[in-house]
């Protein structure tokens, strides 16, 4: 169990232009018990739905699965969850960019394993449609918590999961004439330990001390190390437009990508460290946000609107 830590979560308004969608899913670690709250604006407040998991075990309470109803449009969508003991809560914010549809998707779920508190958070970026990023929202965190080591060893069960659900989705689409794709950024938190596992250019950001620090390294084809081993497995990294794999595609790790897998993989690079008080804030966000904003200016616009949050606080009444 967290304790003596709080992490709350809130909803960024940060003004992107971009040609991709954007996915956002902000943590806040305000120091004070396992505590995350968000405001709900009213407008989005009848798009939430709560549903439990009925599959739930003896060792594995039931798992909130927060999911708002599908925007087709991929209008601009915020809002978050609160636990009913008011010890956690989370926030998000989505909406699609210059693209026809949305093809982006994210996931956040919290349940009790072994005693544990178990919060899973998720950001999905589709490219080619829709459907590999619907795949990871619907299976990837549920195949996790089946994993027989996810306690036990959770790096493990992390990357052995996604490599899986990688598979289970490509041989899902056999018979199909599509070759979706998405990337995966994740942070999975048991207890009191955070597991940040990506593949893709998903990224997931965190803040100490007002410091911007990224817990993953976007898969960028032109990157050293990936750029090697695509070339050893005998793929090409060009430049169209910008730097491809066999000039297709820009990120050189992704889920699905079937004329592509021998070269674009979905082995997850996993960071796992303790929270502490020293934690101000987790950002997940697809490249739709860091495309145009750096880290260190979204965790400092995210910190200007907490202050003004605070001041609004306390200018208000309080109540006898």
């Amino acid at each position: 169990m967290i304790c003596n830590t709080c992490i709350r979560s809130v909803v960024a308004r940060v003004g992107i232009l971009s040609k991709t969608r954007s996915q956002l899913i902000n943590i806040r670690n305000l120091n004070a018990g396992l505590h995350l709250s968000y405001t709900l604006k009213p407008e989005f407040s009848m798009n939430l739905n709560m549903m439990v998991d009925s599959g739930s075990t003896a060792k594995r309470g039931p798992v909130v699965d927060v999911l708002p109803e599908k925007d087709d449009d991929g209008g601009y969508v915020s809002g978050g969850w609160k636990s009913e003991d008011g010890k956690l809560s989370c926030g998000y914010s989505s909406f699609r960019g210059k693209r026809a549809t949305m093809e982006d998707c994210y996931d956040i779920k919290n349940t009790k394993i072994e005693g544990q508190t178990v919060c899973m958070f998720g950001i999905f970026d589709g490219h080619g449609g829709s459907r590999a990023a619907e795949y990871l929202k619907k299976h990837l965190f549920d195949n996790l918590m089946k994993h027989p080591k996810f306690m036990e060893n959770t790096k493990l069960a992390i990357s052995e999961t996604y490599k899986q659900t990688d598979v289970d989705f490509l041989d899902s689409e056999k018979d199909t004439y599509r070759d979706d794709g998405s990337t995966a950024s994740t942070a999975v938190l048991v207890g009191n330990h955070l597991y940040v596992a990506n593949v893709g250019d998903s990224r997931t950001v965190i803040s100490k001390a007002g410091k911007a620090i990224p817990l993953s390294e976007d898969h960028k084809p032109n990157r050293s190390d990936e750029r090697k081993r695509i070339e050893s497995a005998g793929g090409v990294v060009m430049w169209a437009g910008t730097w491809r794999v066999g000039g297709v595609l820009a990120m050189s790790r992704a889920f699905g990508n079937r004329m592509l897998k021998q070269f674009v993989v979905a082995e997850p690079e996993i960071q796992d460290q303790k929270i502490d008080e020293e934690l101000e804030l987790l950002v997940l966000a697809s490249d739709g946000l860091w495309d145009v904003v750096p880290n260190e200016e979204c965790i400092m616009s995210r910190m200007r609107f907490q202050l003004l949050d605070q001041k609004k606080n306390l200018r208000q009444p309080q109540e006898n």
